[in-house]
């Protein structure tokens, strides 16, 4: 029998949203971008030395992009996340009891009887009065808070090993059949990839999947026709 001491923990995608958001993505674009430009570059009569090597750039460039993107978008997030915090420990400091009646108003809403409400805010304060107002009334949290480098780091990662993928597939596959191939494989790790990313979110499997595999072959079909248009008449 389990004591009435010991620990419960519920685990909750909400926990892992900032590196999983940044790392589905990352992979996503990685794979979907390289496999494009590779068989976008090979339709366009190129030789697999031209394909590796626009393949490999835009590996390297997109883990760049990923990164610095990535790391402006959640730093601007986290600077707006200082400045509320800022302005809250400010209005504590100036106007403890009218943050007081804010709390109490807040928990009133959310349906506890307005003595109830009281006492809750009362004894929130005096544990953690910029805790308390930083959940409830501003919704931050830890598990949501912004971290930048971390979310970088997890694009750039992420980024880097979806694109190896299609540039994998590249130099192993027969040159002539590459399209075919790394298309095919491409596919098949989007599907793979949005079912775990769907698990782990708990969100729509079949959903996600499809969105991601349509999404993606009609991105490579653009470029492969577009490949063929120019190089052509090159």
């Amino acid at each position: 029998m389990t004591s009435r001491h010991s620990r419960h923990h519920e685990g909750h995608a909400l926990e892992h949203i900032g590196w999983l958001r940044a790392a589905v993505l990352g992979a996503n674009d990685g794979i979907l971008s390289t496999a494009s430009l590779i068989v976008g570059v090979a339709s366009a009569s190129a030789d697999l030395r031209q394909v590796l090597i626009a393949g490999g750039a835009g590996l390297i460039a997109g883990s760049l992009s990923m990164a610095a993107g990535e790391y402006v978008s959640v730093s601007s997030q986290a600077d707006l996340e200082k400045a509320d915090l800022h302005r809250e420990r400010r209005e504590l400091h100036e106007d403890p009891e009218g943050e007081l009646r804010e709390l109490t108003h807040i928990y009133i809403k959310r349906g506890l009887e307005p003595k109830l409400a009281g006492e809750v805010a009362e004894q929130l304060t005096a544990h953690d009065a910029l805790g308390a107002h930083a959940r409830d009334e501003l919704g931050l949290s830890k598990a949501m808070a912004a971290q930048p480098i971390q979310a970088a780091l997890a694009s750039a990662a992420s980024f880097a090993t979806g694109a190896a993928i299609p540039l994998a597939v590249t130099a192993l596959a027969p040159f002539k059949h590459v399209s075919i191939a790394v298309v095919a494989v491409s596919v098949v790790t989007l599907a793979i990839l949005g079912a775990l990313g769907a698990r782990t979110g708990r969100a729509p499997v079949g959903r996600a999947v499809s969105r991601v595999v349509l999404l993606g072959v009609a991105a490579m079909l653009l470029t492969i026709g577009l490949g063929r248009l120019f190089g052509t008449s090159v």
